[in-house]
């Protein structure tokens, strides 16, 4: 029950974060608001961590070199949100990151990527995909 919790409080936060950054960027310019984001998570993290009773350095050298750049991928996130918001507003942003985040995490499940075991993706899966893009087409254009 706690993973549902939290998958709900990712997507309000996803979405007021969107709305924040879009509104930030268009006043200071899109790097800008990146980096105000991502500032700000950094120190959020931080303070969490710090209250938390810090430590776990030690457990770096354990991370493979390829999770080190998950940071830089939200960096690319903040930014693409931003300016998908400007062009095509909350919604379809929202909608279209959905579509392509449950796509690429099908690709990932599919192949065994990033560790993950390997999953099968069906018919069924890919209906539900198709029913999110007529959920969007019809959000766009009626």
């Amino acid at each position: 029950m706690s993973g549902v919790i939290f998958s709900i409080l990712a997507g309000v936060f996803l979405a007021l974060q969107g709305i924040v950054n879009s509104h930030t960027g268009a006043f200071v310019g899109t790097w800008h608001a990146v980096m105000i984001n991502q500032l700000g998570g950094f120190v959020l993290a931080a303070v969490i961590w710090i209250s938390r009773g810090g430590g776990g350095w030690r457990q770096l050298h354990e991370v493979k070199k390829l999770y080190w750049f998950g940071g830089a991928f939200a960096a690319i996130i903040v930014f693409s949100n931003i300016t998908a918001m400007h062009h095509i507003g909350a919604t379809l942003t929202i909608a279209a990151l959905l579509i392509s985040q449950l796509c690429m995490t099908f690709l990932i499940d599919a192949r065994g990527w990033f560790d993950t075991i390997k999953q099968r993706v069906g018919r069924a899966q890919w209906l539900g995909i198709a029913l999110m893009v007529a959920g969007v087409v019809l959000l766009r254009f009626y």
